[in-house]
């Protein structure tokens, strides 16, 4: 029984899932059971992996066919609370892409069924699993206090990536899609509780629903003073000036990221760019007698900087050790409903052009 390998079926096979089953296909000790889509996905992940694999189109029958110990659900967000509940009806573990769910109250029932189950849930929260941003949290540490945080990741979208942002948008915005990376991120700075959002929205193409907007930016105010601002925007019109901009500000100085190339013309719709850090810029507000600055500022370039697949790798390894160790989540989970309740609060503002309190 020590030597069985832990078989996960993996669903959704678009770029997350594809992603995350190379990282089961290349990891000691992990059998995938089954892949499964509606669409032809499977089959080409399939392909790339070997022609290995069992293939679904559903994903009902599959779990009951396969009865695996653990699920990966890659699948559009309006599915993510059904599926991870019916795993873990079935004692299965969940590796869930965020956002954990397409509600708050959703979220909050997919921790109680993991709960319930005694069973592990991790959230695909890639930054948390990168070294260059762990060293941009770590380094707005040193900052002071308030923070002011500046993020946002548009992306000028078309042909596949232009479909798969219009099906996104059925049940999500960009704000909430995206945004919960970087309000996750925002929370782990400023180590404060966020109190109220504003955010701004716009709709700039008729090929989404009424209702539905394609651009937005939000605001968050914490507790503690501190302030920050994340912009999403997806389509064929998104401009590609300023589309990458990551830093903290601290009344010690700031810490950038600086992608010269993943921050470049042409990137902004690379998922491959999207975790690209390449360079952090720490700038010291330090003054002389003179008031010039007393410091240059320092270039980090970290040797581990992984591209998007070892970061799936990562996350991957992240589940199965939380598995293998029985690693206490509690924490992990309720961040991941956390940051989906503050996106939900934006995008609240955006739909009543109020300021909603936390």
């Amino acid at each position: 029984m020590a030597n069985k390998k832990l078989t996960v079926l993996v669903v959704g096979c678009g770029n997350m899932g594809a992603s995350h089953a190379t990282a089961y296909h290349l990891t000691d000790g992990v059998e995938i059971c089954g892949l499964v889509s509606t669409g032809k996905s499977k089959e080409v992940l399939n392909a790339k992996l070997g022609n290995k694999y069992p293939l679904f189109d559903s994903y009902e029958s599959a779990l009951k066919q396969t009865r695996p110990d653990a699920v990966c659900i890659s699948t559009y967000p309006d599915t993510h609370e059904q599926y991870a509940i019916m795993a873990f009806e079935q004692g299965c573990h969940v590796f869930i892409e965020k956002p954990l769910a397409a509600t708050v109250a959703g979220a909050e029932r997919v921790v109680a069924a993991a709960r319930k189950a005694n069973k592990k849930l991790v959230i695909g929260y890639i930054l948390r699993h990168h070294p260059s941003w762990e060293k941009f949290v770590e380094l707005s540490h040193s900052l002071g206090k308030p923070l002011v945080m500046r993020m946002n990741l548009n992306q000028q979208s078309h042909g596949y990536m232009w479909t798969v942002h219009k099906n996104l948008m059925d049940s999500l915005s960009p704000i909430v899609d995206c945004g919960v990376h970087y309000i996750d991120v925002m929370c782990q700075m400023t180590r404060s509780k966020p109190v109220q959002v504003y955010a701004i929205g716009a709709r700039l193409t008729e090929e989404i629903p009424a209702g539905n907007y394609n651009y937005g930016q939000l605001q968050i105010r914490f507790e503690d003073g501190s302030v920050g601002w994340y912009e999403a925007g997806w389509g064929p019109m998104i401009s590609e000036t300023a589309f990458f901009v990551k830093d903290v500000i601290g009344p010690k100085g700031c810490v950038s990221i600086v992608a010269k190339n993943a921050g470049s013309a042409g990137q902004s719709a690379s998922i491959e760019a999207h975790s690209k850090a390449e360079s952090l810029r720490y700038h010291y507000a330090d003054l002389d007698q003179s008031d010039e600055f007393a410091k240059k500022d320092e270039w980090i370039d970290l040797s581990d900087e992984p591209d998007h697949q070892e970061l799936c790798n990562r996350e991957q390894r992240f589940f199965l050790n939380a598995i293998a160790k029985d690693v206490d989540l509690s924490d992990h989970m309720q961040d991941g409903v956390n940051s989906l309740r503050i996106a939900f609060a934006c995008d609240e503002s955006v739909r009543t052009g109020k300021v909603v309190m936390l």
